[in-house]
């Protein structure tokens, strides 16, 4: 499973270093802090806060000058006496970004959700999924959507196909959607591949199918170098006209609704693949028993069909 996330770590040890710090000011007498400062500037809170935040995480995990920390604009967080700020830390390749909360006096940080159980985070998940124009097996009117975001160069992936191959013929009310996610920093080839898969379906949607089956299954075979000529066999064997598929491989528009796919992911806060959603479940990497878990939960649900 290929990542771009910095923060594995970082989830669960300031939220129970701010729980732990909650219970310990709950029994102890708080200090009393000194007056504020006079200050002119009404950004001065805020400045003070971020470099007290970027100063206790790189002490933390170690994050050296290699690591470049930028803040987004800090305000008022849905639960009164925090304020809501984003982070993003990037190194090398590699970037990601957070959203923290602070308390107001600068003390307490929390990474985590904030939960409203007033709503359906499924059903707002859903609402930001287009299920048009997309590559998809199954009944139209499932019950239970499988959208797939996905990396043909990805190994985790090709776990993943393994396993939805298995498992899919079980539960014929199940509709797979896939969607491109090529991580391109990461996988020299994966942006032809998706380009190749896009073109494929625009041709017949059916052999789009075939050529993802034909690219996983011999993914140890493709590079960077070789990838056209791969490419080009593989569309043979999936029925396609080859030299359709690179004309069409080679238009700006193809380009243009891979970006799309993406850009939708990242809406989602995909950063890893394969992320699955199912019926709006977020699922990340190639989990046969939670896969198979969250189609037989959807397949209980009064909810009548996706959405």
């Amino acid at each position: 499973m290929k990542s771009k996330h910095i923060f594995t770590l970082v989830t669960v040890a300031l939220l129970a270093g701010a729980v732990f710090a909650h219970q310990q000011s709950s029994s102890v007498p708080p200090r009393q802090s000194p007056a504020p400062t006079p200050t002119t500037s009404a950004a001065a809170p805020s400045l003070a806060i971020q470099h007290k935040i970027e100063e206790y995480l790189r002490h933390v995990y170690a994050w050296g000058p290699s690591f470049k920390i930028t803040f987004g604009q800090m305000k008022e967080a849905p639960v009164p006496g925090l304020y809501e700020i984003t982070m993003d830390v990037a190194m090398d390749n590699q970037s990601d970004t957070a959203t923290f909360y602070v308390s107001k006096d600068g003390r307490f940080l929390i990474r985590a959700e904030l939960e409203d159980m007033n709503s359906d985070p499924l059903a707002e998940i859903r609402k930001k999924i287009n299920l048009e124009d997309s590559p998809s097996q199954g009944p139209s009117n499932a019950k239970v959507e499988l959208v797939e975001y996905a990396d043909f160069e990805c190994p985790s992936c090709r776990q993943l196909d393994t396993i939805l191959r298995a498992t899919l013929p079980s539960f014929p009310q199940v509709r797979l959607v896939y969607k491109d996610f090529p991580l391109v920093d990461l996988h020299p080839w994966a942006m032809t591949a998706a380009q190749a898969g896009r073109c494929a379906y625009k041709q017949d949607p059916a052999a789009f199918w075939k050529l993802h089956d034909l690219i996983f299954d011999h993914q140890d075979l493709i590079s960077a170098s070789n990838v056209f000529d791969k490419i080009g066999e593989y569309a043979t064997q999936a029925g396609l006209d080859a030299a359709t598929l690179r004309s069409c491989m080679a238009e700006p528009g193809t380009l243009a609704q891979i970006q799309k796919s993406m850009a939708e992911g990242e809406s989602l806060h995909v950063a890893n693949t394969p992320t699955l959603f199912v019926n709006g479940h977020r699922l990340i990497g190639p989990d046969a028993t939670t896969l198979e878990q969250f189609i037989r939960y959807e397949l209980a649900s009064k909810r009548d069909s996706f959405p």
